[in-house]
């Protein structure tokens, strides 16, 4: 007799065992369904060769399936619902756009509401639209519902502008749009708070787009802007960040002519600067005028003098400003510590370094790895074993594993 013919289950090639299986199977469960089981007999002869991963992987491909599926369903009703007479309240017309699953959907679905009788233009309707949009990185049609909201006189928010701007500087990466957006605000009847004003230029800052920054600042008084500190502490990190330095002083001094007055960032920004170009003596000068100025250093002021002391290797002036910061009242933090440990270890005080290594864990500052393993390495060149095994415990308590460089190092020191 000839061999019986391999069932096919659709067009194609042959399927094999455990594909015919999964095939016969899934038939068999429609036809279950309807009452015939009929298609259930032919599964039997193969389910001997199915393999339990094949099963596996077609639930998570039916799963996936029926996800699309349940989605394409949503969205048909959400769109029938548009299309139905009955009135819809505010919040069910939210609640109808929240559940669009598909964003391409959303514009013809914003066009089918904007006809219906009871549409009714709100902030909580286009920031939910513009939400959606951004989350699908669909920027293009935001232009156009901003057009729409203005034809509607649609009245939006600070909140909403702020937030939108948020949305093509971080998101987007449109800082121009961005511009546009705040100098925009006005025509809807919308005028800019200092928070969305400030959030532009500090963009513009990090973007290092130091030619526009000049011109946004002076669009301040036309958009009807008080400027503040942070203002001011923006402008003088921009001036310092393309090396402007004595801009950024004559910024400082004329702060005060604004009414305002400079406070412990406004400061340590220049400060900040000063030490990263070696000029530590002229950052220490520049605090004492700050504290004559009644403004008192915070710790980002002390941490920028101590590790810009430690730098160059003035690690027991650190040391003071450190019982000096505490007397103040300002609490030092990890970075604080971390810079004088690694002054330390740069200046090869590694015993020294040792035991401050103690006070930060009784301070519950814990050391990094890097900082174990040059003090053991420090301490195993000067042949201080002895102290190399009582770092190397603190290391292993703080429950960080040793490397086999570590170990070789300790050895090495041994023989």
């Amino acid at each position: 007799m000839k061999e019986a013919r391999r069932p096919r289950v659709g067009r194609g090639f042959p399927l094999s065992k455990t594909s015919l299986a999964i095939a016969v199977l899934r038939r068999a469960r429609y036809k279950t369904q309807h009452m015939d089981c009929k298609w259930l007999s032919q599964a039997v002869p193969y389910i001997s060769h199915v393999d339990s991963r094949m099963v596996r992987i077609s639930r998570y491909a039916t799963s996936s399936f029926s996800k699309l599926n349940y989605m394409h369903d949503s969205d048909k009703l959400c769109m029938e619902r548009l299309d139905h007479k009955d009135w819809l309240a505010p919040n069910e017309m939210l609640k109808i756009f929240r559940n669009v699953r598909n964003p391409e959907l959303i514009i013809n679905a914003f066009k089918k509401a904007a006809r219906r009788i009871d549409y009714r233009p709100s902030e909580a309707l286009y920031s939910l639209l513009i939400d959606r949009l951004a989350y699908s990185r669909k920027f293009a049609y935001v232009e156009d519902l901003l057009d729409k909201a203005k034809c509607e006189k649609c009245r939006l928010s600070d909140n909403f502008f702020y937030r939108l701007i948020k949305m093509y500087g971080n998101v987007a990466n449109h800082p121009d749009k961005a511009i546009e957006t705040l100098l925009k605000m006005p025509d809807f009847n919308c005028w800019p708070t200092v928070k969305s004003f400030n959030y532009v230029l500090n963009m513009l800052v990090n973007t290092r787009q130091f030619e526009v920054i000049h011109e946004v600042y002076l669009t301040a008084p036309r958009l009807g802007i008080t400027l503040d500190t942070c203002c001011f502490n923006i402008l003088i990190k921009g001036l310092c960040d393309c090396d402007k330095l004595d801009a950024a002083f004559s910024l400082l001094h004329e702060i005060p002519k604004q009414g305002c007055r400079p406070n412990a960032t406004t400061y340590s920004t220049i400060m900040h600067y000063l030490c990263k170009h070696d000029k530590v003596s002229e950052a220490l000068e520049l605090c004492e005028r700050m504290q004559k100025n009644g403004c008192h250093p915070d710790t980002i002021t002390f941490n920028i003098l101590i590790s810009g002391l430690c730098k160059q290797g003035r690690v027991s002036e650190g040391m003071e400003f450190l019982k000096t910061m505490k007397l103040k009242g300002c609490y030092p933090n990890s970075g604080t510590y971390q810079a004088l440990l690694y002054g330390l270890l740069s200046a090869k005080k590694f015993v020294e370094a040792k035991d401050f290594m103690g006070i930060m864990i009784s301070e519950g500052v814990k050391p990094s790895y890097s900082s174990y393993k040059l003090i053991i390495c420090g301490l195993c060149r000067e042949n201080l074993l002895n102290d190399a095994e009582v770092v190397l415990e603190q290391m292993v308590h703080q429950g960080f594993v040793p490397q086999m460089g570590t170990w070789k190092m300790i050895l090495t020191c041994m023989l």
